[in-house]
């Protein structure tokens, strides 16, 4: 299969034509003025009794103060009032090209405007222009012909005012020459435009520009063009089929999106498909989008099939990157991020649905840590390091900094040292105390640049974003079960993992003070300046976990920070909203978040009614209070009513 990787248009120049000629009875077709007097002496005495000869033409002064002029050059009127004297070609008269004469390219007749020296775009008010397309450089593929000022490419010529005429000196003087300015139309070449990109490349390319920074292992689109180019290996129409499937996700395909998945499942399962690295990458694209699909069952048996089989290649060893990278760093670099990004996927899946159990976590693996973003897209691969060096830094004194992605593998790996903890009934478990170290030691122990989701360039970094999102979501699972939130009010909310009991105390505790915080901190995160679409589809569980923590306070009797609570809520709800365009299980777990806050609603409601729920509250917070919930309600029926809509 050929890469899709169209070209630009070749723009064609425009074709030059001379402007239409002038009149037969302009300045430069008439005899000169000396010749005609010479004629009127010779005429028997006749000349008294005949009117004075024509002149040629009349200058612009002599012209504008109707007066007659007497052709010369210049004319007597402006030597004596010394102005300027100019004269203007005239159209009067004018009936064509003659038909009789021989064609001649080189001569120029004396009804032609002179050729036009000068740039088209000097002068774009003269008599008679057309709108004039000027070849200029394509840009993705669509290349516009530029129409001079005050023209439409459908309109006809305005008729020009007296300013607008082309102005020449007077032809019969001595001085002039055939370089006078005229106008040179050029003839527009119709120019062609870029085929328009198949469905299959618009997903293609989808996938590149939406997706592969939240997971990205797979080869970057220059490089993997490239090798697909050079057919080295058939591997890659089975990781081809997959991004195809994942960039539908993104598009409005219909059903071609069904037609994508079963393909690219079908070239996964195919006895003839090899076993390699490439099998990999594919069967981990697909697991991710069925995941966010709502297809968990079918997600959990090829995550089952793709780590066996990653272990089968040993692609958990130091070893394989060098072996099947062929001498090519980048191929290499893509190996070390399969093996990681698998990990991490793992441990995701295994953290918000709760079901598997993070079977990588317990596999020895020595694969090199992965680089920066920027080195691994632009092509520029250190020498990698490795996770003893990350987790020595401390004590062998070598002050470095990892990178992004190797923070995010440590923060899952927190995650797995967690679910390998024993269940932890009591506060003061010692186990809590273990894990609660491991966060805080992650968080501390940031160099400064990833501290923030951003990197040098304030753009979004999507791998510290991630890892930050999984050391909050951790926090919360360890601290929720032992904090004094109520979590029977959002027992509805099972969208990512079932539904845990939590029993309400009468004071918030330590834990409830963590799980709040770390609440907080995940809708913070839904400000970010990007399209939130961009992020991986995990981030909707992890925003699911938030807002059950944000309800479960909400439905208390009554709290101080109602107010700052409602706007952390409208965040969560809205970022569900958006990423259900795309993942179907965003759109659950808003349907069910957006349920539960409208039933508190309706239960604070309820308690309103009864004049002791108002005591302590000035009539100023009574108002603000209820025009707050009503704003919150308001805010969600109409996110109802354009779900509807969008469904029909």
């Amino acid at each position: 299969m050929e890469p899709f990787s169209p070209e630009a248009p070749q723009s064609s120049a425009a074709s030059s034509s001379a402007s239409p000629p002038v009149s037969s009875d302009s300045p430069g077709t008439a005899t000169s003025s000396s010749a005609a007097l010479g004629l009127s002496a010779t005429n028997d005495g006749r000349s008294a009794t005949q009117p004075p000869p024509s002149v040629p033409a009349a200058c612009l002064a002599c012209r504008g103060k109707h007066l007659k002029c007497d052709g010369l050059t210049p004319c007597s009127r402006c030597t004596s009032s010394n102005s300027e004297c100019v004269y203007v070609a005239s159209r009067r008269g004018y009936k064509g090209p003659r038909r009789t004469t021989a064609h001649n390219p080189h001569k120029r007749h004396a009804s032609s405007s002179p050729p036009y020296a000068g740039p088209v775009d000097s002068c774009p008010m003269l008599l008679g222009h057309t709108p004039v397309s000027i070849a200029t450089p394509s840009v993705s593929g669509f290349n516009p012909a530029i129409v001079l000022p005050e023209q439409s490419p459908v309109s006809y010529t305005p008729t020009p005012t007296l300013s607008a005429v082309p102005v020449y000196r007077n032809p019969f003087a001595p001085t002039i020459d055939g370089s006078a300015m005229a106008l040179v139309t050029a003839s527009s070449v119709p120019t062609t435009q870029a085929p328009m990109p198949t469905l299959a490349e618009r997903c293609f390319d989808a996938f590149y520009h939406y997706f592969h920074a939240g997971h990205p292992f797979v080869l970057p689109k220059e490089f993997f063009l490239r090798l697909l180019k050079e057919n080295a290996t058939p591997s890659l129409e089975v990781v081809m089929a997959a991004m195809r499937y994942i960039g539908s996700l993104y598009l409005d395909c219909g059903p071609a999106r069904a037609t994508y998945l079963d393909e690219a499942i079908r070239l996964c399962y195919l006895p003839s498909t090899p076993k390699d690295g490439f099998l990999i990458q594919a069967l981990l694209l697909i697991i991710v989008g069925l995941d966010g699909g709502c297809q968990q069952e079918k997600a959990r048996e090829l995550l089952a099939d793709c780590e066996r089989l990653a272990i089968e290649i040993d692609l958990n060893k130091r070893e394989f990157a060098s072996l099947h990278g062929h001498g090519n760093p980048v191929l290499e670099e893509s190996w070390r991020r399969t093996w990681w990004d698998l990990y991490v996927c793992d441990g995701m899946i295994a953290g918000v649905h709760r079901v598997t159990n993070f079977l990588l976590f317990d596999i020895q693996a020595d694969v090199g840590l992965p680089c920066e973003e920027h080195q691994y897209l632009s092509g520029r691969i250190p020498p990698p390091s490795y996770m003893e060096d990350f987790d020595d830094q401390l004590f062998s004194g070598e002050d470095r900094e990892f990178s992004s992605f190797t923070y995010r593998i440590a923060a899952a790996r927190n995650l797995g040292r967690f679910m390998r903890m024993p269940n932890m009934m009591f506060p003061d478990d010692e186990n809590v105390a273990r894990v609660e170290a491991l966060l805080t030691n992650w968080r501390i122990h940031l160099p400064e640049s990833k501290r923030d989701d951003l990197n040098k360039n304030c753009q979004l970094d999507e791998m510290m974003f991630q890892a930050h999102f999984i050391t909050h979501a951790c926090t919360i699972m360890l601290h929720q079960p032992l904090s004094q939130l109520d979590s029977s009010p959002v027992q509805a909310v099972t969208s990512c993992a079932p539904h845990r009991p939590v029993q309400s105390g009468d004071t918030f505790n330590a834990h409830t003070r963590h799980t709040i915080m770390a609440a907080c901190e995940i809708s913070k995160m839904v400000t970010q300046a990007v399209p939130i679409i961009n992020h991986t589809h995990f981030f909707t569980c992890v925003v699911t976990l938030s807002s059950i923590v944000h309800l479960s306070k909400w439905a208390l009797y009554f709290i101080e920070d109602e107010e700052d609570l409602r706007q952390q809520i409208r965040l969560n709800i809205g970022a569900l909203n958006k990423l259900s365009k795309v993942w179907k299980a965003a759109n659950t777990a808003w349907g069910q978040v957006k349920g539960v806050a409208q039933e508190i609603y309706r239960e604070k409601k309820a308690h309103q009614i009864s004049p002791a729920f108002w005591v302590g509250f000035t009539q100023e917070q009574m108002i603000s209070s209820i025009n707050a919930d009503e704003g919150i309600m308001s805010e969600f029926n109409m996110l109802t009513q354009q779900q509807v809509t969008q469904a029909q």
